[in-house]
């Protein structure tokens, strides 16, 4: 809880060295839980973009945003960590003057921010928002210009997250799909976005010889995704075989032990249930 003596020089310096302490307090607690080394570190603005794919931005001027919100930043991720505590004493002195500025009622100006989605990510105003926090704030003013990009931010939590998005933005490339289609196909595992995208290419490769027709890459992932992906899923959901597994991961799997099995292409009950009486006996096998 915050106390104030009266004094606003020494509230503020007590603001800052109270922030210090439940920062390092929060880096002790997540070492003791052996927790992944991203979860204090603040979300970088430019490997999100990277990531999720730059399509356009546009200024929305001036706004009040949610303090809980601001997740990353353009370029100062040392000196605070991910709730925007100090990491160190490096900034003590001009986080102190904000501090005692804000006791004192004096006006702060709005900070500057990057909207990705629901997330934002600061241009400046690193210790405004830090001393914000420290004070118990909610909402802070902010000059915000949204970031358009080709996938949405949503599941982003951790540093480590951005490897999904990644690995989904390039297959999403190899294999444009729209609408339900994009929404369906979901891994859990980014490196298997890389083995799914040489599925599709190599099916799209077979039915165009097939058919004698050259197909651009936005058609293949259509007829992938409607004649191939959607009936097998559903065979899959009558079999009860998709399990705890996502239905692409149940997909990729079936596909492979397929081909494993029977040296085959095709989809029919046979194959289905060739896949289910083999995965029936190696669970004999194994209790």
């Amino acid at each position: 809880m915050r106390r104030d003596t009266g004094f606003p020089v020494a509230d503020a310096e007590s603001d800052f060295l109270r922030a210090r302490r439940r920062q390092v307090m929060s880096r002790l607690a997540a070492w003791l839980r052996r927790e992944p080394d991203d979860v204090n570190i603040m979300l970088p603005f430019h490997e999100v973009v990277e990531a999720l794919g730059m399509a356009s931005e546009k200024r929305l001027g001036l706004q009040s945003i949610r303090l809980d919100s601001i997740v990353g930043s353009v370029d100062r991720t040392r000196d605070f960590d991910r709730r925007f505590r100090p990491t160190s004493g490096r900034v003590r002195e001009r986080w102190q003057r904000l501090a005692l500025a804000a006791r004192r009622g004096e006006s702060v100006p709005p900070i500057e921010v990057y909207r990705v989605g629901e997330l934002h990510f600061i241009i400046d105003g690193h210790h405004r928002v830090s001393v914000a926090h420290a004070l118990g704030l909610e909402v802070i003013d902010a000059y915000v210009t949204q970031v358009i990009t080709r996938l949405n931010s949503s599941g982003i939590r951790y540093r480590g997250d951005l490897i999904v998005k990644d690995y989904r933005r390039l297959f999403l490339d190899r294999v444009p799909l729209g609408g339900e289609a994009r929404a369906a196909v979901l891994l859990s595992d980014p490196w298997h976005y890389a083995q799914l995208g040489e599925h599709v290419e190599a099916w799209g490769f077979r039915l165009m010889q097939d058919t004698g027709q050259f197909l651009d890459r936005a058609e293949v992932a259509r007829r992938w995704y409607a004649d191939e992906y959607k009936p097998v899923v559903a065979m899959l959901r009558q079999a009860d075989m998709t399990g705890d597994r996502t239905e692409t991961e149940a997909y990729m799997w079936v596909a492979a032990e397929r081909y494993r099995l029977i040296r085959t292409h095709r989809w029919d009950a046979e194959v289905i249930n060739a896949v289910r009486e083999e995965t029936r006996s190696q669970g004999r096998g194994r209790a």
